[in-house]
């Protein structure tokens, strides 16, 4: 395990209690199945009563390289964001000019939005050939990360080789989330964000992604699928007592997180697992609205 000292700034911020949904041990079999407004696992998962602090206190201390995600302010020209057309003729330019800035990469891609929110908006029927981006989605619920290492780095090859057939090799990229609230605070199903420092090397546990129309039995779920090595898959993590656990409180749609999936550059902090959890002390909740973007940085 990693064990990671908190600094007299960090000391110095809110902390709480609050249950954290882990993998449990003895899952052979680890997949997440995707449809319209539906997801599924077929592992087992149980919640862990965890601290978890609360950073807008000391949201200018975090730093990318050393904690793996960083909150900031934005204000964005996209006045609704359940609106595709509005999202897709603003937002991916403000998040290129956005990333640009936080991390000086040389390059930017979007790589497609979602909304996620527990509320009834993710509820859909059946979607034919249901392409998992652009969409309403629940809240993730379990501390995971959206790309295994190797996975990231197929992900990042593929992708530059699509964008940029002549460009020269680059030198390092960073596969990350662009995330903002849009629902006013505070909310029942905040976003959580472990510490990428206290997370142990290796720990992770791959979760293959599989999207489909319909959510099948858990017996198909189950069932051997062919290539399944060359899928994409996340990393999914068991309950560690050392992971340090962050939150931002009543974020607004003017703020945003942009937090770490994977980074190629080992000697800084590489991946921040993350998890929305339900804040039980929260006065009046809203409804969670969220927009995340996955983005790819490249560095040449």
């Amino acid at each position: 395990m990693t064990f990671v000292n908190l600094d007299s700034v960090e000391a110095s911020a809110r902390a709480f209690e609050a249950q954290i949904t882990y993998l449990e041990p003895n899952n052979p079999i680890n997949r997440r199945y995707v449809s319209a407004g539906q997801e599924a696992n077929t592992g087992t998962y149980a919640p862990y009563n965890t601290e978890v602090r609360d950073g807008r206190s000391i949201s200018e201390h975090f730093s990318l390289d050393k904690h793996g995600f960083v909150h900031g302010r934005h204000v964005s020209q996209v006045g609704d964001f359940l609106d595709n057309d509005q999202v897709a003729a603003a937002y991916p330019d403000e998040a290129i000019a956005l990333i640009k800035q936080l991390t000086g990469a040389d390059l930017v891609f979007p790589q497609g939005w979602m909304v996620r929110t527990p509320g009834e908006l993710a509820k859909k029927k059946k979607v034919d050939g249901y392409q998992h981006q652009g969409g309403i989605q629940p809240q993730a619920g379990e501390a995971h990360c959206d790309f295994a290492p190797d996975v990231a780095e197929m992900v990042a090859e593929n992708y530059y080789r699509q964008m940029c057939p002549d460009g020269k090799p680059y030198k390092r990229f960073i596969s990350a989330s662009l995330w903002r609230c849009f629902s006013d605070g505070p909310q029942d199903w905040p976003l959580a964000l472990c510490d990428g420092r206290s997370v142990t090397p290796g720990e992770g546990i791959k979760n293959t992604l599989v999207v489909v129309d319909d959510i099948p039995s858990i017996e198909q779920m189950k069932a051997p699928i062919e290539g399944e090595d060359k899928m994409l898959a996340a990393h999914i993590y068991q309950f560690n007592p050392e992971h340090r656990w962050w939150y931002f409180s009543n974020m607004n749609r003017d703020e945003f997180l942009y937090f770490k999936f994977y980074d190629s550059d080992s000697s800084v902090t590489q991946q921040v697992p993350h998890t929305a959890f339900h804040d039980i002390a929260a006065v009046n909740p809203t409804t969670r609205m969220s927009i995340e973007m996955r983005t790819m940085a490249y560095f040449l």
